[in-house]
């Protein structure tokens, strides 16, 4: 749960941290068990406790679909991952772990922690795979295959140009939001959605992702993980790693609000995308990780400690998205509340500001076209004014560091 410092400050997070620990306690009481069925549904818990509560509402073929393809992917990418594994080890393992998937003896030690139980323990992955539907693992099998051929592609390529930083996406994220809709298609709940708009659901959250954790990605030990595109990062500094010295604050944060305005370019598939889901668990499925984007994306914008820290939004307004998003008003909602918000925080000064406010605006636009922002529940808007003043607080302490 949230610390007690972030509830006594918040404490309106509270209830739905309650809730959050209680749907925790409740999904581990409902792990399966057998025992590969018992690792998988552990190890989903213990490398993402988010998702792992997410999916719990899925029914039960298609959540052990979900949890598998999303076991899968995690190993593929703990492989990718491990700086520490040469070059001539690693790509071969990428192009072939589709095949491994099929072999309940394979396994191989790499990664940290969690990660690394996982890859020494694959086997029991393996085995529930092959327990799953024809239908699910050609789905997962395929886009196994297309991801650990993209993933080794780049290990010998860099991210030179957007298109590359585009495709890179594509593969580690584009990918995994392909296969969740043909999962979705398999289970008979939801029609084969285009794959542009699939593609978009996963850019979206995986460049949230890549612009949270630059400091991260770029202090990475023993070699630096660079996915920010040249092609932006080259206007500002002459090395990617020179955004995070104080001296270049100014080019830093005009570099992370170019590549916010990137990442905004696929908000409006993700909401087409959402709009046209009939199943209400997959709906919160594919929605919660959206909003959680979105909000992050508000909360990096303009904000210096990107580069010097850790930002993410609070265990108690997670516990929110989670508990308060049940409708596609609700989406539009928060979507629509946050490109305000900022909005709010575009200098006019910013050289990518002009950009940056028609993305938004366009947001906004397809917010209120859909007729829905009146029908969403009160409890939203309390939430989404919470997060608000956080965000704006947040910049606004940010800014007084650096005057």
């Amino acid at each position: 749960m949230g610390s007690l410092g972030a509830i006594m400050k918040h404490p309106d997070d509270l209830y739905p941290l309650l809730k959050l620990k209680m749907a925790a306690k409740k999904a581990e009481k409902q792990i399966p068990s057998e025992p590969h069925w018992r690792f998988c549904y552990t190890m989903l818990h213990k490398v993402s406790r988010s998702f792992a509560l997410v999916i719990q509402q899925l029914g039960t073929e298609l959540r052990n679909a979900v949890c598998i393809f999303y076991l899968v992917l995690r190993a593929l990418d703990t492989v990718e991952d491990d700086t520490s594994i040469d070059t001539d080890v690693k790509v071969p393992i990428l192009i072939a772990f589709h095949n491994r998937i099929y072999d309940r003896d394979w396994h191989f030690s790499c990664g940290t922690n969690n990660y690394k139980v996982l890859m020494d323990q694959f086997h029991h992955v393996s085995t529930a795979f092959l327990e799953l539907g024809k239908g699910y693992q050609e789905a997962i099998e395929d886009i196994t295959k297309r991801m650990g051929a993209g993933m080794a592609k780049f290990i010998c390529k860099e991210v030179e140009t957007i298109d590359d930083y585009d495709e890179y996406c594509h593969y580690v994220a584009g990918l995994v939001g392909l296969g969740l809709s043909k999962l979705f298609h398999a289970s008979g709940s939801e029609d084969l959605a285009p794959d542009d708009l699939s593609n978009s659901m996963g850019l979206f959250l995986q460049k949230a992702n890549i612009i949270r954790d630059y400091l991260e990605d770029i202090n990475e030990i023993p070699k630096s993980r660079m996915f920010w595109p040249r092609q932006i990062w080259s206007k500002y500094v002459n090395k990617l790693e020179e955004l995070k010295y104080p001296e270049n604050s100014i080019k830093a944060v005009q570099c992370l609000n170019d590549m916010v305005t990137n990442a905004l370019m696929h908000a409006e598939d993700s909401l087409k995308y959402m709009s046209a889901l009939r199943d209400l668990a997959i709906f919160r499925f594919c929605a919660i990780p959206q909003i959680m984007a979105i909000g992050t994306i508000a909360l990096c914008y303009n904000n210096i400690e990107v580069f010097r820290g850790v930002v993410k939004m609070r265990r108690g307004l997670t516990a929110k998205v989670i508990d308060r998003t049940k409708t596609m008003a609700d989406v539009y909602g928060a979507f629509f509340d946050f490109a305000c918000i900022l909005e709010s925080k575009v200098d006019k000064n910013d050289p990518n500001a002009t950009k940056t406010l028609s993305r938004l605006q366009s947001i906004q636009k397809t917010c209120r076209e859909s007729g829905l922002l009146s029908k969403r529940q009160t409890t939203i808007l309390i939430f989404i004014l919470i997060i608000t003043f956080s965000i704006l607080f947040a910049y606004l302490s940010a800014n007084r560091q650096n005057i």
